[in-house]
């Protein structure tokens, strides 16, 4: 498996949430929303602007924007 950031899957791609990285009231808030180690990640939208984008996780949908989403790491099978 290759690590990668959840701002590299192109549409429909499924990740695997490795770890979170940087400021710590962001790695919170997404720590909350269920975003936790292991997670199955997929983005299913992109705004017309490309920023930010909806991913799917945990059967919500959630947009994240890209510098908050190259915090995420991930695996890709």
């Amino acid at each position: 498996m290759k690590e990668k950031t959840v701002n590299e899957l192109a549409i429909g791609e499924i990740g695997i949430v490795n770890k979170i990285i940087g400021e710590e009231t962001i790695k919170r808030r997404l720590l909350d929303l269920g975003l936790i180690e292991g997670t199955n990640i997929k983005p299913v939208l992109i705004s017309p602007s490309g920023d930010p984008r909806a991913f799917e996780f945990r059967g919500s949908l959630i947009a994240i924007r890209k510098e908050d989403a190259e915090n995420i790491k991930i695996k890709v099978l």
